[in-house]
């Protein structure tokens, strides 16, 4: 086994620059095909006679499989082969792709997209392993994992730009073929560029655990879903306990394995918890705030649903640009200063959306979620580099699969909990607000949610169109501010324990420790220890 000089040389030639941008190509399809889907629903829908159950689980069941696989996947990519598991994922995904967009019934797009849920999560964590198995220098890693988070929101937001210049001209399966030409090419040039790595004892995959898994997943984000839409229910309660029992299965199953679907000896490193912490925290909050800031654009300013994403535009392109400059400036501060400084940034936006009124809040929304994004930017791309750079060459699956599957339950809690609180709170102020006279259908309409109070006051108009409706919108922008304050404290105290790390942490001068102690991230006389068997 040789040893290679992570910090002090080792540095990226132009062939793994070339393969970055080879893996750009399914980040972007990843991220066009999140943000098309909600543009063509409407014209399934009416196509495929999809009732509304068959059009939540045409949404919600590739983010179910997604999740679900995203660490067997992981640890499957260390033992084949990262390289081999993203080209066999990314023909799979162009070929469901197809499958998709030619669906002839609403059954037959479900378990699509559910294929596409399973053959997806090959193609994070392979992406995320190859890039930490390709740039050994701590600030190239930072800079190529801050370039591929920069194309995934890129193709987060021109996504409804394109969806919608699709939708105009063809079908809506166009928006499935969109993404062939993308894997066309990543089988074209990804055999060449990219280099292949795996882990020569990685160990088989242990079936129960993989069961484990997803019995602990998929019930917790179906029950955090259904609790999102539907408040407390049996059902929801119930999938959530069971994920949860599921979830300890899990844990003392990997404690016991030689070798476990995942090492839980990653989690011992301080910067990888700590980093994995901030980007789930940080997905809370940023889920919980967009999905109110969303509402807020289309039930309070009365926006349709593609104008108000246009007016999100901003904060992805904030996003973006924070993303680019978050390795330049690692260069002159360490990085637990730039994240902390980030979090700070992004808790002064979401002061300011604690501002926002219901007359006159358009600007301070934007210009709120402008600066929450780009501070929230320097955490996600830097935090993404010290998770990675925590892990040992030979997990770098496994850590991609955790950091990946910690941002689906982050999206999937932020929207469940702060989604709950903002509806706690508008019911609270509009129970205090409604006239005792008011008819109990009205009544009940208002006290239900906003939506329903919009869509009651258009059809009813007089007084209650007027008045009564401008109380519910009130009431609806506290939600938001409450879901905002929350946010802040969430993030000043993010911010207060990412201060102290230490200061060699992943990027620039980062000292952690891998599982079984081994140095993470070395100085000129601390070399670490990589794979001499893994072929490139």
């Amino acid at each position: 086994m040789h040893t290679l000089d992570v910090a002090g040389g080792s540095r990226a030639t132009r062939r793994e620059w070339t393969a970055l941008a080879v893996l750009t190509l399914p980040t972007l399809l990843l991220s066009l095909d999140i943000s098309v889907l909600y543009l063509a629903l409407p014209h399934l829908s009416g196509d495929l006679d999809a009732n509304g159950v068959e059009q939540l689980w045409i949404l919600d069941i590739y983010g179910f499989l997604l999740a679900g696989f995203l660490v067997t996947m992981g640890k499957l990519g260390d033992r084949i082969g990262r390289r081999k598991l993203l080209l066999v994922g990314g023909a799979a995904f162009g070929v469901v792709s197809i499958l998709a967009a030619y669906s002839t019934s609403a059954t037959m797009l479900i378990a699509s997209r559910a294929l596409l849920g399973l053959v997806g999560a090959t193609l994070m964590p392979s992406m995320m392993a190859l890039i930490r198995n390709m740039f050994h220098d701590p600030v190239e890693m930072a800079r190529a994992i801050a370039i591929w988070f920069a194309c995934f929101m890129t193709g987060v937001t021109v996504g409804p730009l394109v969806g919608g210049a699709l939708l105009e001209h063809f079908w809506w399966g166009s928006v499935f073929l969109l993404g062939v030409p993308f894997m066309a090419l990543l089988l074209v040039f990804g055999p060449v560029l990219l280099p292949e790595y795996r882990d020569p004892h990685a160990g088989g995959l242990d079936l129960l655990s993989v069961l484990l898994s997803l019995m602990a997943i998929l019930p917790t984000i179906y029950g955090l879903k259904s609790l999102t839409r539907s408040g407390a229910s049996l059902v929801a309660v119930t999938a959530i306990v069971v994920g949860a029992a599921a979830g300890t299965g899990f844990v003392r199953r990997q404690r016991k394995l030689e070798n476990p679907l995942l090492d839980l000896r990653l989690f011992r490193a301080g910067a990888f918890s700590t980093a994995l912490s901030t980007m789930w925290f940080g997905g809370v909050v940023m889920a919980g705030v967009s999905l109110v800031s969303a509402m807020y654009l289309q039930l309070v300013q009365g926006f349709s649903p593609l104008a108000a994403g246009l007016w999100l535009i901003p904060q992805n392109l904030a996003m973006i640009i924070g993303s680019v400059l978050a390795p330049r400036f690692v260069k002159s501060f360490h990085a637990s200063r730039v994240i902390a400084a980030g979090l700070v940034v992004s808790a002064v936006g979401l002061l300011t959306l604690t501002f926002v009124r219901a007359d006159h809040g358009l600007p301070l929304l934007v210009a709120g979620l402008v600066l929450a994004s780009f501070g929230m930017s320097l955490p996600m791309a830097l935090s993404g580099a010290v998770v990675m750079g925590s892990a040992p060459p030979e997990k770098a699956g496994s850590a991609a699969a955790v950091l990946e599957t910690s941002g689906e339950f982050g999206v999937a809690v932020g929207i469940a909990t702060l989604g709950s609180l903002a509806t706690y709170v508008y019911r609270s102020e509009v129970a205090d607000g409604v006239p005792a006279d008011l008819p109990a259908d009205v009544a009940g309409a208002i006290n239900d949610n906003l939506a329903v109070a919009v869509s009651a006051g258009q059809e009813s108009g007089g007084r209650f169109a007027a008045e009564l409706l401008t109380m519910a919108q009130a009431a609806f922008v506290s939600g938001l501010n409450v879901v905002s304050a929350v946010g802040v404290v969430v993030f000043l105290a993010l911010a207060a324990l990412c201060v102290r790390l230490p200061s060699r942490a992943g990027v620039p001068g980062a000292v952690g420790s891998a599982a079984g102690g081994t140095p993470i991230v070395a100085s000129a006389d601390r070399p670490v220890p990589v794979d001499s068997s893994a072929s490139r």
